[in-house]
């Protein structure tokens, strides 16, 4: 049967399209990041804390933020196909350690690109046929994907890696990485200007010394595929059917949409996302080690909540975690305290718009507790050094709850479903 695409497009309910009227254009999210960009111009020229948007953060949120983003990206194809993939940290457990074994024997980054993606694969594969094939719980098998891929990836790291120079059952010998793409005259000229501390065209120095100086192909190779997926998943005839599963896969099979065919390939796709966020880890420290992924795939899903089950809000939800992790790791405490100013300002513009649409109660939730934020870095010089590692988390934690009203998740997703069952 021969699928009508303007038939098909009537799969998304009402919610769905009038949502998408609503959503800013690319216009307005670069609006939003000079807004963005300017705030922390400002946060910086106050505190002094002139490392939140040098060159060196930059690059380590880039580095930082790109595994969460890809696992973020590999439960957004799933969960638009209806299977929610809680197994995203298991696919990249396995990305990490296959990608390092390839590797590793085979002398090359590329191998091991090959090899994230394979042990991904394997990981999305087997959700597929747990969830879409078998009906099990979505939750139970991402859960034990999760166990499956420890385990395993500990019993084969003692295989290949005992008895190779610094390899055991724990960690991999020291791996071929990617060399960076540096751009000539890029670091002496942007770097000069960020010295100077000037409001806003230091701040920009900072962020073009970190893209030109601190890329990788594998990390160029990796951002493209947030347009890659928006393209497939919204301008094409396949990304309809796929999301239209999501949607209602009753309906989209009574037109002819091959329901299971569609979340298989979702799914698959979801895992080898998750393995290449996993090979990126192993590539970036040149090394795979247990518990490398330290919790990046359920930060992904976090992130791609975040970003609304949307490739650019995804990103932008990563993005956020690799900053604050960058400038955790870079400067401790000082820069963590130059950020609750930050984070004060930002509550208080939003309490500001919850206020201008007459939504008063949120509006003044928001904005006592930014004076809460402004009050305890107006009376602190820096913040508990135990409070330092968590920062990324927690700002993710406010970022979602207030980020949570305009969330709309796929119709079907996590919904279990049959060939020939109405929904």
């Amino acid at each position: 049967m021969t699928v009508d695409d303007s038939t098909t497009a009537t799969v998304a309910p009402r919610a769905e399209r009038a949502a998408a009227s609503r959503r800013p254009s690319s216009l307005y999210a670069l609006y939003l990041a000079i807004i963005a960009l300017m705030l922390i111009s400002f946060v910086r020229a106050v505190t002094g804390a002139n490392d939140i948007t040098s060159g060196g953060t930059v690059g380590a949120t880039i580095s930082l933020a790109i595994p969460i983003a890809l696992a973020g990206l590999g439960g957004l194809w799933s969960e638009r196909s209806g299977v929610v993939n809680i197994g995203l940290e298991g696919m990249m457990i396995l990305g990490t350690f296959f990608g390092a074994d390839f590797a590793y024997f085979s002398h090359s980054p590329w191998v091991g690109v090959l090899g994230g993606i394979a042990g991904g694969l394997i990981g999305g594969v087997l959700h597929a046929v747990a969830t879409v094939t078998f009906g099990v719980d979505q939750i139970v098998s991402g859960v034990a994907i999760t166990i499956l891929a420890t385990g395993l990836a500990r019993y084969l790291a003692g295989v290949f890696f005992t008895g190779q120079p610094g390899g055991g059952p724990t960690q991999s010998p020291s791996i071929p990485r990617f060399q960076k793409l540096r751009v000539p005259g890029a670091d002496s000229f942007f770097g000069k200007l960020e010295r100077h501390h000037w409001f806003v065209v230091s701040d920009v120095a900072g962020v073009l010394r970190g893209l030109t100086t601190s890329l990788t192909p594998f990390t160029i190779l990796m951002i493209l595929m947030f347009p890659l997926s928006w393209f497939v998943l919204w301008r094409t005839s396949f990304g309809l059917r796929l999301r239209s599963c999501g949607e209602s896969p009753s309906a989209a099979e009574s037109l002819g949409v091959p329901v299971y065919r569609m979340k298989y390939i979702a799914v698959s796709v979801s895992g080898v996302l998750a393995g290449l966020g996993g090979a990126f880890l192993a590539d970036f420290s040149g090394i795979y080690r247990e518990g490398q992924t330290g919790g990046r795939g359920f930060i992904g899903l976090a992130a791609m909540i975040f970003g609304n089950w949307r490739p650019g809000g995804l990103a932008a939800g990563a993005s956020l975690f690799g900053y604050t992790d960058a400038v955790q790791l870079r400067q401790g405490a000082t820069s963590v305290h130059a950020l609750l100013l930050l984070v004060a300002v930002l509550l208080v513009v939003i309490g500001a718009y919850q206020l201008w649409r007459r939504e008063w109660i949120v509006g003044a939730v928001v904005v006592g507790v930014a004076a809460l934020v402004f009050g305890w870095y107006s009376v602190t010089n820096d913040v508990p050094i135990e409070f330092v590692p968590a920062t990324p988390y927690l700002i993710t934690l406010l970022v979602l709850a207030l980020a949570s009203q305009r969330l709309r998740m796929p119709a079907a997703d996590g919904i279990p479903w049959r060939r020939g069952q109405s929904t």
